[in-house]
Parts: structure tokens; sequence; C-alpha cells
């Protein structure tokens, strides 16, 4: 019989996000369980190391999660604590995201000192290096300059303050978890930038036969944003949508119903496909893959095979 622990250690990337995140999942085991002790070991990640070129240039699935896995897989930790919007559709054998927390905000928000999206002057830099967000930018502001934007938070707003955009999209959980509060801070609606699958959502991943981690991950578990989460899954992979994919899809509960709306769109933002579907929460994976399939007759499919040149 494996022999109790009294410490536990999470992998996390180094960040100050990430930092942030995984110290929050601690402080929350922390309020359950105070007899037992947490530590964190931080991994550098593929994405971490790259940092001059957009994530769909760099190709693959798993930049911010695979060496954090692989130490997980090694027994070197005992849960990692990943962004949602990180983590591939399919996981390592052997591992399983057990835990998915109560979400932040989903939302993107528009950092600027203009008061909307529409106020942007004509030919206004914007910048983001997701083709999510510039996909549906360019649908609703074809004149703007989309201009490359990697780093952290800080690297991203220092950039911005100096100048070097006129405005920025970041993710609103990112500056809540870091108590960052900024008046310039646009919030972007459901109608004008649909979020990325899983975005303001943790995931803990563990080892599958890893009993006394779950039974400790149990207590700060959220079903409801596991729900929505898991809608959104299914739909990123059914559609196989990686950094190289404008796509995205977002799921909620409201009256006991599960809504989730999706788009995958050309790099241009020009064949775009958005659509909704809604049914009982037990049905969230059902809910996301016709969602996903529905996309794809819609028009999504040709994008696809013409994005992955043909090999989809």
């Amino acid at each position: 019989m494996e022999k109790e622990r009294q410490i536990f250690i999470a992998g996390t990337r180094g960040s100050k996000l990430a930092l942030a995140q995984t110290d929050w999942v601690i402080a929350e085991l922390k309020k359950n369980f105070p007899e037992i002790s947490f530590e964190k070991k931080i991994i550098k990640t593929t994405g971490d190391k790259i940092l001059n070129s957009p994530l769909s240039k760099i190709g693959g699935k798993g930049l911010f999660v695979k060496e954090i896995e692989e130490a997980l897989l090694a027994g070197e930790v005992d849960f990692a604590v990943h962004s949602m919007k990180d983590v591939p559709a399919e996981l390592p054998e052997g591992l399983e995201i057990f835990c998915i927390p109560r979400r932040e905000s989903p939302w993107d928000v528009l950092i600027t000192e203009y008061f909307s999206l529409r106020d942007l002057p004509q030919g206004a830099t914007l910048g983001t290096s997701s083709l999510r967000r510039s996909a549906q930018i360019k649908k609703i502001r074809r004149d703007l300059e989309i201009k490359p934007l990697r780093g952290n938070v800080d690297t991203r707003l220092r950039k911005w303050r100096e100048g070097q955009f006129d405005a920025i999209i970041l993710a609103e959980a990112g500056l809540k978890r870091l108590g960052i509060e900024l008046p310039q801070a646009k919030r972007l609606t459901l109608s004008e930038l649909i979020p990325a699958v899983g975005q303001g959502a943790l995931g803990i991943e563990v080892r599958a036969e890893d009993s006394q981690i779950k039974v400790l991950l149990s207590a700060i578990h959220c079903e409801e944003t596991a729900l929505c989460v898991t809608a959104e899954r299914e739909f990123l992979r059914v559609m196989e949508g990686g950094c190289q994919v404008p796509l995205g899809a977002y799921a909620w509960i409201e009256n006991n119903r599960l809504f989730i709306a999706g788009f995958v769109s050309d790099l241009e933002g020009e064949r775009f496909y958005r659509a909704e579907e809604e049914g009982r929460p037990e049905e969230a994976s059902f809910l996301g893959e016709k969602l996903a399939r529905r996309l794809l007759k819609m028009g999504g499919e040709e994008v696809l095979k013409e994005i992955y040149g043909g090999t989809q």
C-alpha cells in the first residue's frame, strides 16, 4: 500500500501569471488541508523559450505543457497547474485533467486610450499574436494594422505604454489574477470576440493512478466550470485545432441549460463561420461536438484543409 504523503509538489511555468495561478491553487488547497505541505517546481516549456516568433509559426501542440507533463510522468511533480487554453485536446497516456476550479473571467479586454474598438483611428496598430483574436478583429475593423505581440503580461503592457501599439488585447483573467486594474481596459463582448477554448479556467493535471492527490483536488473542483470546459474542449478536439487555426468557443450555463458559441475562420477573417448550440448541461460533450460538426459543414472544413495544406 502506498505511503501517505504529507508534501505535494506542483509543476508550473515560471511566468508571473503561472506562479500566481499556482499560488492560488495551493492557497485553496491549504484552506481545506492545512496539515498538508505544498511546494512549487518551476519548469521551462518550449513556449517560454521561444519569444521572438508567433505561436502559430512555432507549430505543434502543447507548447506550454509538454515539459511539465514529462516531469509529471517521471514523478518529479505530483500535479501540474495549467491555463486550460494551453492544454491540447489529447493528453499523454497515463495523465488526466482531474480538477477544474471555478473559472475566472473568460473574456478578452482591449487596452487602449480610445473609447472602444470602433473608435480606434483608421490604420491604428493593434498588438496580438493570436490568430483567433486577429481574425475576429479583422472581421470588424479590416483597416487596422495588426502586429505580433508576445511576452508576459508585464512585457505586453510595457510595449503598449511605450507607444509601440495604439491598442493591445489581453485575457481579462490574467489581469485579475495578477491584481492589475487598468481604467483603459475595455471588456470585449461575445459578439465581438469569442474567447479561446478554456480561457479563464485552470486545469490541474495528475497521474491517472494517483488517488491521494485526487482526494485533495476534489475539494476545489467546480463541476459547472468543468462541464462548460468539457463542451469547449470537445469542440476543439473535433475541429483538430491548434495555434495555426483561428477558432474559439465559449460555453456557459443559464437556467439549467448549457449554451456554447463558437467560430472558425480563415486567417484574414473573410470566410468566417459562427454558430451556437444549446442543450442540457449533462450533454456537454455532445453539444461541443455538434457545434464543431455544424461549423465544419458550413465551410470550416475547407478552411482547415487550406490552412493545414491539405493534410486535414
